[in-house]
């Protein structure tokens, strides 16, 4: 199935040199400690929490509408310490989600609507299915499909699940065109 053209208005993107499609809407909070690797998409209204931690995105990469993304925490006695965040490659999160992880392996899937509670590991090749609420410090498998709230293996993944997640991302950046000034 041929992915159909999304296009945006390039007067509300900022596209980078290394390629990134970047939203004037969306907040990106210490830019100064956040890495996108390249040809990669921030949708609008989005919200990158990069003042509380280093946060890294991999290369082909989709962070779709209002999803925030933010490094994860724990409380100690005397106060609270952020971790660095670090998402792979060929990652897709979609709209209303909420990244709270302490990594994201690459090839993953997040669905809408997600909520990823804080220090959990999504390994490589994993999926979260939409609605789906992961309690804290929860590692997904390779090769899971996780849904429901508290989500909970669901099923399995196929083995080309890496070249289903480079396709999908690949072709997503390729079909989000500008379509010129204004709306």
């Amino acid at each position: 199935m041929e992915l159909q053209d999304i296009y945006y208005s390039s007067a509300e993107y900022i596209e980078t040199a290394s390629g990134n499609k970047v939203s004037r809407q969306s907040v990106l909070c210490g830019s100064q400690n956040i890495v996108i690797n390249g040809k990669s998409i921030v949708m609008t209204d989005c919200v990158i929490r990069g003042d509380l931690a280093n946060v890294r995105i991999g290369r082909f990469c989709v962070v779709s509408k209002r999803a925030v993304i933010r490094p994860a925490f724990k409380k100690f006695s005397k106060g609270v310490a952020f971790f660095p965040l670090h998402i792979g490659d060929h990652v897709f999160i979609g709209e209303d989600s909420i990244v709270n992880a302490a990594q994201v392996g690459s090839f993953v899937h997040i669905g809408k609507n997600c909520v990823i509670g804080r220090r959990s590991v999504l390994k490589d090749c994993c999926a979260i299915a939409d609605n789906t609420v992961l309690p804290p410090e929860t590692v997904v498998p390779p090769f899971t499909i996780f849904s429901g709230s508290p989500g909970k293996v669901n099923g399995e993944l196929p083995e080309c699940t890496q070249d289903l997640m480079t396709d999908v991302t690949s072709s997503f950046y390729q079909h989000f065109r500008p379509h010129g000034k204004g709306k």
